[in-house]
């Protein structure tokens, strides 16, 4: 901006700073001519050899010698008294603001660890205190909530013990010498998991007086953190080998992509910004006036829900924000509940490699062997089967088909009448998208998406506050309102209520990332990966074993810390054995998908029975096993199939 509206900007904001030219501008060149032309005869005499190599000194050289550095002296002045003329309050003004926004930039960026550090930490302490860490069951009685505060204070302690260990070590190593890298981290990381610790052991004689009695061993150990079991699971591997501070170690590495995981609180934000909204309501409208029966409502809600899913970073995030609209145009279109939450969860797997998501961007990041435009481009091609897979599965063995299509005399007028109140939110997107080109020269896409879509996102909300004066939608529908807090009035209230709950859910989500990347350690260091031959007898042997492990390590582990793990131990055998990078990460990125909606983890279903409830329908409880358990085997059922033809048609023809 500056740049555009003066000239010279660059040196304007650093006016104070410039001095004026050394020179003195001369105008008698022919004096300058006379002394200098003397001054080279006297060494010309004076040298002994002058004779031998030429003494002779011409005027016309030394006229224009003087002449090109007056030239350049008379040009130093003229730039110097521009730059006094232009300089008035007014860029004083602009340069001190864009000075110190950039020295905040730099403060930034050259910080992302810490950032990293501690907004994991705090975020965490969060949601300890409020009790969100994710597990497989919620907590509902005395004696779930007393396994999960044990659990907890036992997890905490060991992640403080592994870093106090750790730091030990490396302060050490420090003394004696050795460089170490940001050595002020492990004071971070102890001081945060010390605090993470007390936290916990607070909340374990501060217990819920809303909980029943009773409980099952069982079911309470359900309810423990997974980030706790991935802790304990870690922590006993790392021990049995003397690696005590193992867990401090990876969660280092975390730190190495602190920019891309700094991202996802980004998202996390903007998709609980967008929960205080009515847009995805709205969206609904639109198709709701087409009378869509359950089956055909869920073919096009995934394809609509397919971008925003890339543009929230990751699946859960999206579900988190719009997983109850969802879910309740599903039942209201008369969908069963149990294929309502089918598709809910299902949702939230169909866009994830399509841009911008943050999950191609980091792997990516981690090799480079493939980019992130060959990923985005297999990703839009992977959508397509999949929802094809969606479509003919769900007619097959979706039951019976109910209901019919408004005609289109009544479902066009009634479209074009939906959409007029949905213009207002694709003029905000297209004029943050149009000024951010314009001002910065810079496109949203994978990487500057982070920084735009919360700016958007808070246009929306203020849009809807102080010119719609609409309400928030806690308050247009109280069900909506699982937490029970006071619902939010004004769009200072909205968004202090998004970043509010964004908290709890960074440092949920992040506590479990933290951990993958550990349980990843885990995974490598026991050995089963080095059972894998170097070379196998053929591309098709090298696909089955390779899809079987990427299932296994979906299922157990949160993407992003898969990521890591598969990159450094299955990626460098599948290109040994001829595999294509292009198909290697497709395949990859499909099973981690997949392992969001594969028990005994199931990611999607978890977070969407944490929006929606658990399921309270006949069939739900009493019915068939298919029945009782439809929402988890037809999603399973769908990327399955899109997996295993991810995975083979690839081996016989040029897919990607």
């Amino acid at each position: 901006i500056g740049g555009e509206t003066w000239p010279d900007y660059f040196k304007l904001r650093l006016i104070d700073y410039i001095q004026e030219p050394s020179c003195e501008p001369i105008q008698d060149i022919e004096s300058l001519v006379d002394r200098e032309m003397a001054k080279r005869q006297t060494a010309a005499d004076d040298d002994v050899f002058g004779d031998v190599f030429g003494g002779e000194v011409s005027r016309d050289s030394v006229r224009d010698s003087i002449e090109a550095r007056l030239s350049h002296c008379d040009q130093d002045w003229d730039q110097y008294n521009r730059l006094m003329e232009d300089v008035d309050w007014k860029v004083r003004l602009f340069a001190s603001v864009e000075v110190g926004l950039s020295k905040a930039v730099t403060l930034v960026t050259g910080n992302r660890r810490v950032l990293l550090g501690l907004m994991l930490l705090f975020c965490a302490a969060a949601a300890t205190m409020r009790r969100l860490h994710i597990a497989l069951r919620p907590v509902e009685t005395r004696m779930d909530e007393f396994a999960t505060s044990v659990s907890q204070v036992m997890a905490n302690g060991i992640l403080l013990l592994s870093a106090f260990l750790y730091r030990q070590q490396e302060f050490a190593a420090a003394a004696n010498g050795m460089e170490i890298a940001h050595l002020f981290m492990h004071n971070i990381w102890v001081a945060g998991f010390g605090f993470l610790t007390a936290v916990s052991i607070f909340n374990l004689f501060r217990p819920s007086s809303n909980l029943a009695a009773g409980g099952t061993s069982l079911r309470a150990l359900l309810s423990v953190p997974l980030y706790c079991w991935m802790t304990f699971a870690t922590f006993i591997q790392f021990s049995a080998f003397g690696f005590y501070h193992g867990i401090a170690v990876y969660l280092n590495m975390l730190a190495e992509m602190s920019t891309l995981f700094l991202n996802i609180g980004l998202y996390v934000w903007v998709g609980m910004l967008l929960a205080r909204t009515h847009l995805p309501q709205l969206i609904f409208n639109v198709v709701r006036v087409w009378r869509l029966p359950p089956k055909w409502l869920g073919v096009v809600v995934l394809a609509l829900t397919a971008y925003p899913t890339a543009y929230s970073g990751a699946s859960g995030i999206f579900i988190l924000a719009a997983g109850m609209a969802l879910y309740r145009e599903m039942r209201r279109a008369g969908a069963s509940e149990q294929m309502s939450l089918a598709v809910t969860a299902i949702a939230g797997s169909m866009g994830t490699m399509l841009r911008p998501c943050l999950l191609v961007v980091i792997v990516a990041t981690l090799n480079n062997s493939v980019t992130t435009d060959e990923l985005f481009d297999a990703g839009l091609k992977v959508l397509l089967v999949t929802l094809s897979l969606y479509t003919v599965y769900v007619f097959l063995i979706g039951g019976k088909q109910e209901g019919s299509i408004a005609p289109l005399r009544e479902a066009i007028p009634g479209t074009f009448r939906a959409l007029v109140p949905v213009l207002p939110y694709i003029a905000i997107f297209a004029i943050v998208i149009l000024l951010w080109q314009i001002l910065l020269n810079r496109g949203m896409d994978e990487f500057s998406a982070p920084a735009i879509l919360p700016m958007i996102m808070l246009l929306i909300v203020a849009y809807e506050r102080l010119i719609k004066k609409s309400r928030d939608p806690e308050e247009v529908d109280p069900s909506t309102n699982l937490s029970g807090a006071i619902p939010p009035k004004g769009f200072g209230a909205s968004a202090l209520r998004a970043t509010d709950e964004s908290t709890a859910l960074i440092g949920a989500l992040l506590m479990l990332m933290a951990l993958s990347v550990s349980t990843g350690g885990l995974v490598e260091r026991s050995g089963l990966l080095e059972l894998f031959p170097e070379t196998f007898s053929s591309a098709l042997t090298t696909v089955t074993l390779l899809v079987g492990m990427l299932i296994f390590v979906g299922m157990i582990m949160d993407p992003y810390g898969a990521a890591i793990l598969v990159n450094a131990t299955l990626a460098p055998i599948a290109m040994q054995n001829g595999i294509e990078p292009i198909h290697f990460w497709v395949m990859t990125l499909l099973a981690f998908e997949m392992g969001y909606l594969t028990p005994p983890v199931a990611l999607n279903h978890l977070l969407t029975r944490q929006i929606v409830g658990a399921p309270t329908s006949w069939e739900s409880l009493h019915g068939t096993f298919w029945q009782r358990n439809f929402r988890i085997i037809f999603p399973l059922i769908v990327m399955g199939t899109a997996l295993l033809l991810v995975a083979y048609v690839p081996l016989y023809y040029q897919v990607f």
